[in-house]
């Protein structure tokens, strides 16, 4: 079972950042497959679908309220359902709340990261709240509930993003993405993408219940100081 994950990971970080990168992950994957825990292996996906289950109905009256606001500003699609990138380099439908203009030109930084600045002008009124406040992202409790995403975990990146990616950095691909996130609450989109990937991979390496915790409590404080939402230039 472990030398199949291994082989897996390996083609998927070879295909993603070349094979300096495929090599630190089968490394660091075979660690993990060696020393998983009861939580890693069971637990965690427990906990996802409790709190996802929880958590349904504060997704059915976001998307309500969210949504008639997104309808009467433009008259657009409610959501925007994002490819993304998850566990093992599988490409899924990430479910957000749409926040930009229809049909907004993708704005890239120069580390090849998305554009995510006060300043944005593809925002919509709507979306520069929702983005505030995180009300964009309630969605991805239901892609929580189908499996492609964990309720804390590293935060999913864009294909052309994960070929960017550099030394064990393509490690993030070992686990589930996040709703939340290590890198997302301890400095946000303030920080520059490397050093976001950075606190991923420490994420790989540290996760635990008291963690995910610890990062799941975090995050409302963060949203409710409303910290490191855009991009510091």
């Amino acid at each position: 079972m472990s030398g199949r994950i291994l082989k897996t990971v390996g083609c998927i970080a070879a295909g993603i950042a070349g094979a300096s990168v495929g090599a630190a992950v089968v490394d660091a994957a075979r660690g993990d497959v060696d020393s998983m825990t009861f939580y890693g292996r069971f637990g965690k996906r427990a906990c996802d679908v409790a709190v996802g289950i929880v958590a349904l109905p504060v997704v059915g009256a976001v998307t309500a309220a969210c949504g008639a606001a997104i309808k009467l500003e433009d008259k657009g699609p409610v959501f925007y359902n994002a490819p993304r990138v998850g566990k093992n380099g599988r490409e899924f439908t990430m479910y957000k709340l749409r926040s930009m203009k229809v049909n907004a030109p993708d704005l890239v930084m120069e580390d090849g990261s998305t554009y995510n600045g006060a300043d944005d002008p593809r925002m919509t009124r709507v979306g520069t709240f929702m983005r505030k406040t995180s009300l964009d992202e309630i969605p991805q409790f239901l892609n929580v509930l189908k499996g492609d995403m964990s309720v804390v975990g590293p935060r999913p990146d864009l294909k052309r993003e994960t070929e960017l990616y550099e030394g064990n950095e393509a490690l993030k691909l070992t686990v589930k993405p996040g709703v939340t996130g290590y890198a997302a609450v301890y400095g946000r989109n303030s920080l520059p993408w490397h050093d976001r990937l950075k606190l991923d991979v420490e994420y790989v390496h540290k996760r635990c219940f008291p963690l995910d915790v610890k990062v799941f409590c975090k995050t409302f404080e963060t949203v409710f100081k409303q910290e490191g939402i855009y991009v510091e230039k």
